[in-house]
């Protein structure tokens, strides 16, 4: 028997598309679909493409190539591409704001692209050198306010979620720290881990073994309650933050444009996917949340969070 959420997902999919939109795609895919993703080999997105791209395959019979095209010229091709359901794009919620970090795009993040569905929201950890004074999240904020500019921080790349994280945390804290991206989470841990940047945000699944052996010094977690795997590093709520909130969330897109029929029936074996339960599993215990939204709902998810978002860049940082 289906479970009450189930039922709801499938009654909103009947909704937004018709069964006779649904009937018109009948040969969607009858080939290769690639997905790309707009960070590099190892980051967090990268890891849900190829977790997802593997079960659509099997569930397609048409191979799901994920590609990872670091950058801003990742989301253009996207963008540019045939609006016909065979480009895909999984991104973070760090895509709502691309425009406000850089005002010559070639492409708008909310007209330029369409909704699929949200794929999975998490935490993210605040990490320091491990060999750096800094052992607590009030340590990092009264050196960054006894020096502002003076501290720096890494990021998987402009529009990143964990660049908006760190974003997020300077507005809540009235700080300036500088902001130095890089192509991928791996390398924003690396600079961290060497020294070349104070702090970063990362995910248990790319930072979790580096965090536990002491290469990294996790500082707080977003959430509600510290993750299994990292029972000594504090939520933010602990270490005296309880007006900070965010957590990550990711998605898949596809171009405008593209035909309704072929947006509902990618939703549709979507919500069907994220719903194995060995999938969910596999990621449960990194804090991980993996469900689709039902139908529509991903593109008011991205309207509100580009106006929440966005105001971090319209307005002066505290002081």
């Amino acid at each position: 028997m289906k479970s009450l959420t189930e039922l709801g997902i499938a009654a909103a999919i009947a909704l937004a598309f018709p069964a006779s939109a649904l009937a018109q795609t009948p040969t969607f895919p009858s080939q290769t679909v690639r997905m790309i993703v707009p960070f590099s080999p190892g980051s967090m997105t990268d890891i849900l493409a190829r977790a997802i791209s593997e079960r659509l395959t099997d569930k397609w019979k048409q191979q799901v190539v994920v590609e990872n095209r670091p950058g801003i010229a990742g989301t253009t091709s996207v963008a540019k591409s045939t609006p016909d359901g065979y480009t895909l794009m999984l991104t973070s919620n760090g895509h709502t704001i691309v425009n406000k970090i850089n005002k010559e795009l070639s492409f708008d993040p909310l007209k330029d692209f369409a909704g699929i569905s949200r794929v999975a929201v998490m935490p993210v950890i605040l990490i320091a050198p491990p060999e750096s004074k800094t052992t607590t999240v009030n340590d990092l904020i009264a050196a960054a306010k006894a020096k502002p500019g003076g501290l720096n921080y890494g990021s998987a790349g402009l529009g990143s979620t964990t660049g908006l994280a760190a974003e997020t945390l300077k507005q809540a804290t009235g700080t300036d720290i500088v902001h130095v991206p890089y192509r991928g989470l791996p390398e924003a841990q690396t600079s961290v881990l060497r020294g070349d940047t104070a702090m970063a945000f990362t995910f248990f699944n790319v930072g979790g073994d580096l965090i536990q052996s002491g290469k990294l010094r996790g500082l707080a977690v977003t959430g509600d309650k510290r993750l299994p795997g990292l029972p000594n590093v504090p939520t933010f709520k602990e270490a005296g933050l309880p007006n900070f909130e965010y957590d990550a969330w990711f998605g898949i897109m596809a171009p405008a444009g593209t035909p309704k029929p072929v947006l509902a029936k990618i939703h549709q074996d979507l919500v069907d996917v994220l719903g194995q339960s060995d999938l969910r599993a596999r990621f449960e215990q990194q804090g991980v949340v993996i469900s689709a939204t039902a139908a529509g709902e991903f593109d008011s998810i991205i309207r509100r969070d580009a106006e929440r978002f966005g105001k971090l860049f319209d307005a002066p940082a505290k002081n």
